[in-house]
This record gives structure tokens, sequence and C-alpha cells, in this order.
């Protein structure tokens, strides 16, 4: 068992606490992604899961052990990093079997290791290169490969991908996913790229200034944010969030937009009357004109990506919304456009930005 608890766990840095009482529970086979801006905690606590940054307060058990105090080397975790870190001196195979050769390990068990990794991640033809005749995603590869070879409980990934173009992101994306199905590992991964931990996990952890706002499968994270960070940060582009005025009637709330009003069904929550927080997809508005209610607005900019165009439009009162759009859509800077809104994709969010209604279109 390869699982991961963590328990009330803090890290201070003098009188800045950093992590602020996380609780968590990473099951054995997992992809979990700690995913949130820059600052907000995320590799200081996967930095504290594999013993580099020491733990504050709380616990962290692994396997079910008690791994709180437990030295780096001891707890069965493997982690990659940003930086590829090899050795230039040395070819792809004694990069990837360094570690092996520093703890004792036989020549003949580090050439075993070696070439399985190698033949997991297509390294096979690269072995006697040295990382200077490598591309950035081989020598990446390379860097995985030296953490398979230690069999680890766990493996921890620290951004790994953000030193590489976009398509070779899209393509090590595909790659390390197909390589958590063939290991079966517990994999925990930093990011802070949305896009990543959409694509790749099994579980999101949404963290914002060293506090766990949410955690969920990523479809859970999407249709269901419990607050205005987790539904502005899940997304691309992020969500449309209006201020508006709410009333309420039986079963629904009446919301007001900018030359329109739409009801709202409660699905038998209860919500206050007042001023709230609208919340809508851009992917969720129809640039046709269809939908229960129908808004007028103007076109700012368009984004033409071939497969979706992206509009960037006024509405009456000055508000602004982003929509997608189908790629044939071709309306330009100034020209009128009605956007069509669907009750079912409508989120509130009350004065605390908490989520009190959230859209869901399988309804």
């Amino acid at each position: 068992m390869s699982d991961v608890r963590l328990r009330d766990v803090k890290k201070q840095f003098g009188a800045l606490s950093v992590i602020k009482g996380v609780d968590l529970d990473v099951e054995d086979g997992e992809f979990c992604v700690f995913v949130g801006p820059s600052g907000c905690g995320k590799s200081t606590l996967l930095r504290m899961i594999a013993g580099l940054e020491e733990i504050t307060s709380g616990s962290l058990a692994i396997g079910g052990q008690d791994m709180t105090k437990v030295g780096p080397s001891e707890r069965g975790v493997a982690m990659v990093f940003q930086s590829y870190a090899l050795y230039p001196h040395m070819t792809v195979a004694e990069n990837i079997g360094f570690g092996l050769r520093m703890t004792g390990h036989s020549k003949e068990m580090i050439a075993e290791r070696t070439a399985v990794a190698a033949k997991m991640l297509q390294l096979e033809p690269l072995l006697e290169r040295k990382p200077g005749q490598l591309s950035g995603g081989q020598r990446q590869r390379v860097a995985i490969g030296r953490a398979i070879v230690r069999n680890p409980e766990v493996f921890l990934f620290d951004e790994p991908l953000s030193n590489l173009d976009a398509a070779l992101r899209v393509q090590m994306r595909g790659e390390l996913s197909k390589l958590h199905q063939d290991l079966k590992s517990t994999m925990i991964y930093v990011t802070h790229d949305q896009v990543e931990a959409m694509t790749m996990a099994d579980k999101i952890v949404v963290l914002s200034a060293g506090k766990i706002e949410q955690v969920g499968s990523p479809l859970e994270l999407y249709h269901r944010p419990n607050n205005l960070f987790v539904a502005g940060f899940i997304g691309s582009p992020k969500m449309n969030f209006l201020k508006v005025q709410v009333s309420v009637t039986d079963g629904a709330v009446l919301v007001g937009l900018p030359g329109a009003e739409i009801s709202i069904p409660t699905h038998g929550v209860t919500v206050p009357a007042g001023e709230m927080t609208f919340g809508i997809r851009p992917e969720h508005i129809d640039a046709t004109g269809k939908g229960d209610v129908v808004l007028e607005s103007t076109v700012n900019l368009a984004e033409y990506l071939g497969s979706e165009t992206l509009f960037f439009v006024t509405l009456a009162d000055g508000s602004e919304l982003s929509l997608k759009a189908d790629g044939l859509a071709r309306e330009k800077p100034g020209d009128r456009l009605k956007i069509g809104i669907n009750t079912k994709a409508c989120h509130l969010f009350n004065k605390d930005g908490m989520a009190v209604i959230n859209g869901d279109l399988t309804r």
C-alpha cells in the first residue's frame, strides 16, 4: 500500500505561515495533482511529503507508516524536479542508474532496472548519449527514468513540464498518464497549469494561500466548484462573473441580468435574496442566441482559433463576458451579437464567495 495521509500539517518559516493546516488523503495508486497560483504553497507541501522540508506541526503517513520525522531517503518516495538535474558527463544509462549505484546495488540489478525504465520511456536508442545531445523532452524522460528505477512507493513531480514548449508539454502529459496506467503507482504532481491538472488527475487539490480550497475529481471541480476562487481557477478561459440582484420565488430564484431576467431552479437549496455573484462558463454561452434568455452584446475582441472562436463582449450595462463560439463564427469587433443563456448552466455565489447553486447540465 502506498497511500499518503496528511493530518493538520503546517509549515512556518519564522513568523510566516506558509501551510495552514492541511488534511488530505491520497489513495493507493491515485494520480493526485496539487494546483494553484504561484505562492499558494503547493511545492512546499510536496517537499514536505518528500522530506525536503521539515513539517512544523501535524503528521504524515505513507503506506500506513508515520513518516513525519523520517529522513527523505527512507520514505520510499522519488521526486522529479522542474530542472532535469542530469550529470552532463554521464550517459543516459549512467544518469538513470546513478541513484542505485550510490545505494550499493549490484551492476546486474542496475542494468536490469535501467533497461526496464528505458524501454518504458522509449529511451533505448539513447542510452549511450550524453544529456547535451538530447531534447528537453528526452532529458525529462531521463529524469523520470531515474525515479522509476528506485521502485518507489510514491512518485512526486514538481512542475516537471514547465520548461518544455507547448507541443512537447501536450505530448509529455500523455506519456506521464500512460506511465501512471502502466506502473499503477501513487503519483502526486504539482502544477500551476489547470489544463495539466484537468487532463491528468484522478484527484485535484486546489490550493490558495496555504489552504485547501477544494478536493475532487476534475469534473467535480469543473461542474460544482465550492467557491469563487475554484470556479475562477478551473476552466480556460475562466468562468464569467457578474454582480446581480436576486429575488426568491417558489422553487426558483430570479436573477437580474443586463437587459433581461432569468429564473434559475433552486433544486431545494435555500437561497437568500439580495446581491450575489452570477457565474457562467464561456463554453456554456450560446453565440447564436439560443437559450432560456437572450442578451444583447457588442463584440470587443475576437480570437479566431480555427477549431473555435473566442469572443469578448460587452453587455448593455457595460459588463464584460467571454464566450466560445464555433470556429466558423466571423463576427468582428463592433458587431452586435445575441447570446443565449441556459438556466441549467448558471452558478450563484453568496457575498462570502461560497457556491449556493451550481450549474449542472446533466439535470
